[in-house]
């Protein structure tokens, strides 16, 4: 097969275009094509070119007065990879159990590159809950999903990682710099669990664990997450051993229904 490099690498047309995609569906408000030209750094006349097509092919639409927002093929593509994931319906019922035993909310997220995304969700029984969107993505290194996969990832991929992250201070708790960061990583390798306490949001903790394939290409976590004010850090110790047997659980399913990865 031929090999294509317009096609096979970030910086081919394929890879730009998907840029472009990205940027119009990760921002908070429609954009403007002389937004995009400034932010893609790309010639007029290819950016036209790249947005003509993906209008085309519904993935991008055009609101006159306004700019580029998702089009609605984007949902319709959500929905199916979301429906289809492996992973997510083997993870599920183990979601399910945990969100019975605590009351709270149910986090699976997956690790891809510095962030994670989070694919599943099993919303809290309170009245008062957190506010978290299936698909949202969130820095490794101030979530507890996010650090709970650092800890399951080797020694060479972590530090590479790391090594690379820009760190933001999102609270008065998130960590600045990456020996910190590390020293917790640490201590998680070693108890099996990670917290958030209120790292990422004000008011909001949680405790998770990792979940990983054999060969640790495949890294992702499952949490309980709730407000600070009604779930504290003595009942999220509570929880810990409950997280953690979820995603052994989940583990085991995957080995079973996925099998090695070849």
């Amino acid at each position: 097969m031929r090999h294509d490099p317009e096609i096979s690498t970030g910086t081919g047309t394929l890879g730009k275009a998907v840029s472009v995609l990205e940027m119009v569906a990760e921002a908070d408000a429609p954009l403007r094509f002389t937004e995009i030209l400034a932010r893609s750094g790309q010639p007029r006349g290819t950016l036209h070119r790249q947005l003509s097509h993906l209008v085309e092919e519904g993935l991008l639409d055009m609101v006159r007065d306004f700019g580029y927002v998702p089009g609605l093929r984007l949902l319709k593509l959500a929905a199916r990879a979301w429906e289809r994931n492996e992973f997510r319906t083997i993870a599920e019922p183990h979601l399910r159990a945990l969100h019975r035993l605590t009351g709270e909310t149910v986090h699976l997220g997956v690790l891809r590159g510095s962030e994670i995304i989070y694919l599943d969700k099993v919303e809290s029984r309170q009245s008062v809950r957190m506010y978290s969107q299936i698909g949202n993505a969130s820095p490794v290194y101030c979530t507890g999903v996010g650090k709970a996969a650092l800890s399951a990832l080797t020694e060479s991929d972590r530090m590479a990682l790391v090594e690379n992250l820009t760190f933001k201070p999102f609270t008065a708790t998130t960590h600045g710099n990456r020996q910190s960061l590390l020293a917790e990583i640490a201590v998680i390798e070693t108890c099996g669990h990670a917290f958030d306490r209120e790292e990422h949001e004000t008011g909001i903790r949680c405790v998770a664990a990792p979940i990983w394939s054999e060969d640790r290409a495949f890294v992702a976590g499952i949490s309980v997450t709730g407000p600070s004010y009604r779930v504290t850090m003595a009942q999220l110790q509570d929880w810990a051993e409950n997280v953690r047997d979820a995603a052994a659980r989940i583990m085991a399913d995957m080995a079973v229904r996925l099998g090695p990865r070849r």
